[in-house]
């Protein structure tokens, strides 16, 4: 009985037709970019203050002083405290060279912080406040958009727009059109770097350094592939 049943079992086997392989449709790859453009409506700069002398106590404490008084002055000019936070604490010793060696000439204690401006025309009064205040530098400043996110998705949209043109023009070129997109990626979304930001001296106290934020881009590249449907 085991004998019939294997040999049965063998030839339902045998007689079983392998699953023919579906070939690969044709398809087209193209690459798409979205660009969104917008007044920027946020900022963001970094205000430092350096203290120098023998003691790496003293300059520390010196320091600390100062950008306390900064943030306390920020913050009389109602900047909320989840604007502002601290970027770097750097304490070390300075050498001059004499003869070829080191000498030392003493310590030099850096602090800076990062604020948020959440409304433009403010900018430029609150960096005179913390200069006013103490701080020594003010660099890194960047201007931004509160709704990036939703920027980001349309640029994303208008990629994928692109892209799904050109794969159609080439679908076309080659006689056919493009059916089912098979496949979307998403490249990245980029900031392209923004040029330096001009900040002029005020000419009196009463006014604020003058700033000029322009435009902002944001830039949506995606990989598209499709299809290929033949006429």
């Amino acid at each position: 009985m085991s004998r019939i049943l294997l040999t049965v079992l063998v030839v339902a086997c045998a007689a079983t037709p392998v699953a023919a392989q579906a070939p690969d449709p044709t398809v087209v790859v193209t690459a798409g970019e979205g660009v969104v453009t917008a007044v920027p409506d946020r900022a963001v700069f970094t205000v430092s203050a350096e203290s120098r002398g023998s003691s790496p106590t003293d300059v520390q404490r010196r320091n600390a002083e100062v950008m306390t008084r900064v943030q306390d002055r920020l913050r009389a000019l109602q900047v909320p405290s989840d604007a502002v936070r601290t970027t770097a604490i750097d304490l070390r010793m300075e050498y001059d060279y004499v003869d070829g060696r080191q000498v030392p000439r003493g310590y030099v204690a850096a602090n800076s912080i990062e604020v948020r401006v959440d409304s433009l025309d403010r900018l430029g009064e609150l960096i005179d406040a913390a200069v006013t205040a103490g701080g020594t530098s003010i660099a890194d400043v960047r201007f931004d958009v509160k709704d990036r996110a939703s920027l980001e998705r349309q640029a994303i949209r208008l990629a994928v727009e692109d892209a799904r043109a050109r794969a159609e023009a080439a679908a076309a070129g080659a006689g056919g059109a493009i059916g089912r997109v098979l496949r979307i990626q998403e490249d990245a979304v980029v900031a392209p770097p923004e040029p330096a930001m001009r900040l002029m001296a005020a000419q009196d106290a009463a006014t604020a350094t003058p700033v000029a934020p322009g435009r902002i881009e944001l830039r949506a590249r995606v990989t598209l592939t499709a299809a290929i449907e033949t006429r």
